[in-house]
């Protein structure tokens, strides 16, 4: 089997899935980022009247909004691998 990736525009759709590895790898950093900016984010709401949210609240929140977050960084890290491969 030849290593040089066809020069079709379209890849078979296993490539274009992320892997789930790296996707569990990559999760606990994007999941507390999303933490950390929504408790940042709450702390700019008490300028406006709104409440504080708590540490916990956050990380609490953070578990299902941090999965689509981590989807994204997962396709775009996926990118930055498959581009530097190409080179």
């Amino acid at each position: 089997m030849s290593t040089t990736r066809s020069p079709s525009p379209k890849a078979p759709a296993t490539e274009q899935a992320a892997p789930l590895r790296l996707y569990l790898l990559l999760y606990p950093f994007t999941a507390l980022a999303v933490a950390i900016n929504l408790f940042m984010l709450a702390l700019m709401w008490q300028a406006v009247g709104l409440p504080a949210l708590s540490p916990v609240t956050a990380l609490l929140l953070c578990v299902p909004l941090g999965i689509p977050v981590n989807l994204w960084v997962t396709r775009w890290v996926k990118g930055l691998m498959d581009e530097a491969d190409d080179t």
